[in-house]
């Protein structure tokens, strides 16, 4: 049986593939065993859940409800605890139910948290999008797009609501004198005027595809000489310049902002677990490779080692054997 992946794409260059041969029953047994009676078998957990791909845990998960009568997830949870339980939790959650439930908690309660939304949002496609609006709305019986006009306001509201459309150009052609006539308009909705007019921003940002983006930011260069993400700093600031620097960033090499990300979530006081777990449980499948390279010539050391330093026990060997692979 083939797995696709999350989500399907010929340039993936993850660290974790799909394990080869797969037999889903036998995991199952394995799993069981190391749950069962006095102590736990974290080594045993480990092995199995973070070298398989989210749709073999799927199957796995299956399968051991069918054998045993028992929520897998359920079990887990009774067995371990702390970090590690939600590492194993969230490798345990299909990808797209999980994200809605990123985006959920990031929702919920006085505050957003607004990074969240922009990591998660901002960097997605258009088939990404729709899944997680699609999750969202069966795990929680709302829509994702009123929730984050709820929760926010101003350009920002605007930002996510035209991304929660999910119908940005998917051309890979480049057409370069529309590139011209956008990055002169941006010009003229930015640095030619007082003030800025948001809303050419969020059309251009928005609705060119990634290939035609690279093109509009070149043509902008040639314009003024000055680099586009230059350029969002100058004129925006807040969540509305973090979710266009994201769009930015994305464009330009996806795995760089994952990476400053996961160096955010090491670096300074405490470790913020949350997003360590989100974006290795899930970028892990998809570009954790060029994530560990991204890291490595952004900070001058391993993700590994951060990792390492910053991490303990059992979360730290589930978490490097997902990055490591």
């Amino acid at each position: 049986m083939s797995y696709p992946g999350y989500p399907p794409n010929n340039q993936a260059n993850p660290t974790v593939r799909p394990a080869n041969p797969f037999d889903a029953r036998q995991d199952a047994e394995i799993l069981r065993k190391a749950m069962k009676g006095f102590g736990t078998d974290e080594k045993a957990i480990i092995n199995v859940l973070a070298h398989r791909v989210n749709a073999q845990r799927q199957e796995i998960a299956m399968h051991f409800k069918t054998m045993y009568g028992k929520d897998l997830i359920s079990d887990l949870k009774s067995e371990l605890g702390d970090k590690l339980e939600d590492l194993v939790v969230a490798l345990m959650t299909p990808t797209y139910d999980y994200l809605a439930k990123e985006l959920h908690n990031a929702m919920d309660g006085v505050g957003t948290n607004e990074e969240t939304v922009v990591e998660i949002i901002c960097t997605a496609s258009n088939s990404e999008i729709l899944n997680i609006k699609s999750a969202y709305h069966r795990l929680f019986g709302s829509d994702l797009e009123n929730d984050l006009h709820g929760e926010t306001s101003g350009s920002f509201r605007r930002l996510l609501v035209s991304l929660c459309q999910g119908r940005r150009s998917e051309s890979t052609a480049v057409d370069v004198a529309s590139a011209q006539v956008d990055a002169q308009n941006l010009l003229k909705a930015g640095e030619l005027q007082l003030g800025t007019d948001e809303s050419t921003f969020n059309m251009v940002l928005c609705s060119r595809s990634y290939t035609q983006l690279t093109q509009v930011f070149l043509e902008y260069h040639r314009l003024v000489g000055r680099d586009f993400e230059d350029v969002i700093k100058n004129e925006f600031s807040g969540d509305i310049e973090s979710g266009l620097r994201a769009i930015v960033k994305s464009v330009r090499d996806k795995s760089a902002f994952f990476a400053k990300r996961l160096h955010e979530s090491l670096a300074g006081f405490g470790t913020d677990d949350r997003a360590l777990i989100r974006i290795v449980a899930t970028r892990c499948e998809i570009d954790m490779v060029d994530i560990k390279n991204a890291y490595m010539s952004l900070y001058g050391k391993s993700l590994e080692a951060d990792i390492a330093d910053d991490t303990s026990g059992d979360y730290k060997k589930c978490l490097t054997a997902l990055v490591v692979g």
